[in-house]
């Protein structure tokens, strides 16, 4: 078992996460406005990432871009990877690659906690995707606990390149953002996520 097997289902029952949706999470971030450099390779990849419809796609060509922009807006001072494996309690199926991760050390030739972000990305079904970026986060808490650098809050995302849920896990509890999100509003989208990375929320 592995972090792509969990369902919201097995997030409840096998991890004892609670579950709430119903609500608006980040409606009071302000937007970021985003650099012209993301804007003009936003312009140019979006298309083809849709029109090419993996995930691969969606994620170095879009979803890469726009964590890419957060961390230069945070002047390098957290890391960034992407595709790395998070293997923390195999008996619990806590193991497996994460698609993008975001912790608040700045080290990057090794991932150092703590882990702030996971992000999921996903071809087209965003709810397909939450029960493992949950169980993605909940690993990333276990993670930050054996590290002993312990974080109250872990923030989730799930995206498709095109439409970003985000999501928040703490003290058991697994929060589902009510909206979602899309590339045409990308400045609010920064404005979450460079809140989220700098634990402004």
């Amino acid at each position: 078992m592995s972090y792509s097997d969990f369902t919201l289902k097995k997030v409840k029952k096998e991890l004892g996460i609670t579950l709430i949706e119903t609500e608006d999470l980040f409606a009071h971030i302000e937007e970021n406005k985003i650099s012209d450099f993301l804007s003009t390779t936003l312009r140019y990849n979006l298309p083809l990432a849709m029109a090419l419809g993996t995930e691969k796609a969606r994620s170095e060509l879009v979803i890469a871009n726009v964590l890419l922009e957060v961390r230069k807006k945070l002047d390098n001072h957290v890391s960034f990877f992407s595709g790395i494996q998070l293997d923390v309690d195999k008996i619990k199926g806590l193991t497996g690659y994460c698609d993008f991760i975001i912790s608040q050390s700045s080290e990057q030739f090794y991932m150092s906690s703590p882990i702030i972000t996971v992000v999921e990305a996903k071809n087209e079904s965003i709810s397909n995707g939450l029960g493992q970026c949950i169980a993605e986060m909940y690993a990333s808490s276990l993670f930050n606990q054996q590290e002993g650098t312990p974080l109250s809050v872990i923030y989730g995302i799930v995206t498709t390149g095109s439409t970003w849920k985000f999501l928040q896990y703490k003290n058991q509890t697994a929060y589902i953002d009510l909206p979602e999100y899309y590339i045409t509003n990308i400045n609010k989208i920064m404005g979450i996520l460079v809140a989220m990375v700098s634990s402004e929320i």
